[in-house]
């Protein structure tokens, strides 16, 4: 493969090398979100900022960890996985937002993914469609303890995963209508918890990589709940689902220490 860092010892994309990060990272899409992230670490620094991946190093419990956005959607989190992992990084957390498919998931709630269905492209070109893309055990464990510690409200599931926001959200005005709403209505009568964008890339390049890597995923709102005329709140604020990814790191780091 060609060095496009030109011999820099960065990633390309990313922009960061072995020396800038820690082996446990928390992953964002959103690079604004990586600042508030980044305040629940200790002795922190902005270590990179290159087009959508912007990195924060420091540590927990004298661990150095980081947290590094991804942006919207598979493509680019697959890039970050892969580049991260490249620099040694091997556990990884997903803090993300996503819509409710059940009704009893209600905006503010959380959603502990430990699938993904894989309807986007990125993960077609790492596997056959055959292929599940499952979170990492150890780090789901985590999540569900560090949500229970916390007294949040969360759920377990699969979530589902794809390429089009508005494929989503306006699907009857697209031309693939028809197969749209067919497989949504699947996806909710096989107990489908939440959609996202993320997880199914993130998921299949850590099998792919050997990598840890898990969701926790911020309930923004259910647009089931508002189709049949239930209360819909809507709420925006990660801070749960950051301190969930945190506690979580925490334990994972002390487990790690006592193999």
């Amino acid at each position: 493969m060609i060095d496009y860092a030109e011999g820099s010892g960065k990633q390309y994309h990313t922009g960061v090398g072995p020396d800038d990060i820690g082996k446990y990272v928390i992953l964002p899409g959103d690079p604004k979100r990586c600042k508030a992230i980044a305040a629940f670490f200790d002795d922190v620094k902005l270590v990179a900022d290159s087009r959508e991946y912007v990195t924060y190093t420091g540590s927990l419990d004298g661990t150095p960890v980081s947290v590094v956005s991804t942006g919207i959607g598979g493509p680019s989190a697959s890039i970050a996985i892969e580049e991260l992992t490249a620099c040694g990084a091997h556990t990884f957390i997903r803090v993300g937002t996503c819509g409710g498919m059940q009704t009893e998931i209600c905006g503010g709630d959380l959603i502990i993914a430990t699938g993904a269905i894989r309807m986007e492209g990125t993960t077609k070109e790492y596997a056959p469609i055959e292929f599940p893309a499952v979170a990492d055990l150890s780090v789901t464990n985590a999540l569900v303890d560090a949500a229970i510690d916390l007294n949040n409200v969360y759920h377990t599931g699969v979530v589902q995963c794809k390429d089009a926001f508005f494929g989503q959200h306006r699907p009857e005005v697209m031309p693939t209508a028809d197969e749209l709403l067919s497989k949504w209505t699947a996806w909710k009568r096989l107990g489908t918890v939440g959609s996202e964008m993320e997880s199914a890339a993130l998921f299949v390049c850590g099998s792919y990589l050997r990598v840890r890597v898990g969701t926790v995923l911020l309930v923004i709102a259910n647009q089931e709940r508002a189709a049949q005329g239930l209360p819909n709140e809507q709420v925006h604020d990660t801070t749960a689902a950051i301190k969930t990814a945190v506690l979580a790191l925490r334990k994972l780091i002390e487990a790690d220490k006592t193999k």
